[in-house]
């Protein structure tokens, strides 16, 4: 998965992606839920100090810029739980 920056909203919630250098704007409502993890495929014990093992899921649709005939891309991204960086797990074209 790739690593990228997101700007949030006042309330937390996708504003815009930072991806290979290119911001993409956010133009539609995001959808969130959270997925349980598997870290035994990773990790020998359970993470220390982490009272839970999901990771935030966002949905959502943007588009290239502020160009709003850019097409739009839906991406998924996902928080990474420990540093709160983000990662695109995928982006389908319009």
């Amino acid at each position: 998965m790739e690593h990228v920056l997101v700007r949030l909203t006042p309330n937390g919630h996708p504003a815009a992606v930072l991806r290979s250098g290119r911001e993409w704007t956010v133009a539609a409502d995001c959808v969130r839920w959270f997925e349980r993890t598997n870290w035994w495929e990773a990790e020998r014990r359970m993470p220390k100090g982490l009272s839970r093992v999901d990771v935030e899921v966002w949905q959502i649709q943007a588009r290239l810029g502020h160009n709003c005939l850019s097409s739009l891309t839906t991406m998924e991204l996902v928080r990474d739980r420990l540093g709160g960086g983000w990662r695109v797990r995928s982006a389908v074209a319009a």
